[in-house]
Formats: C-alpha cells, sequence, structure tokens
C-alpha cells in the first residue's frame, strides 16, 4: 500500500465517522426518512473502497 493509500484511508475513516454520527442524529430526530437511507447509503459506498483500498 502506497502514501496515497494511506493518506485516502485516513481520510475516508474520518469521513465515516463523521457519517456514522449524522445518521445516528437523523435515527433520533426523524424529520427527513429518506436522509437515514442515503446516509446508509453513503457509509456502505465508503466502507467498500476503503475495503477496496486495503486490498490493493
Amino acid at each position: 500500500m502506497d502514501k496515497k493509500a494511506k493518506k485516502r484511508i485516513d481520510l475516508l475513516n474520518k469521513r465515516l465517522q463523521k457519517l456514522r454520527q449524522q445518521l445516528s442524529g437523523a435515527r433520533q430526530q426523524m424529520d427527513e426518512p429518506d436522509e437515514v437511507t442515503r446516509l446508509e447509503t453513503e457509509i456502505k459506498a465508503v466502507e467498500a473502497e476503503v475495503v477496496a483500498l486495503k486490498a490493493s
């Protein structure tokens, strides 16, 4: 794994942390039900990218 991949993984992990906090807040305050599904989809995409980077 090269330096760019490590930096990208670090950035994605920070983004995941932020998205999970947003998801938690969205679940507590169900103003927009579509927001929960959007955040879950985005989290899955970011997690998949992390896995792909770690595999390379």
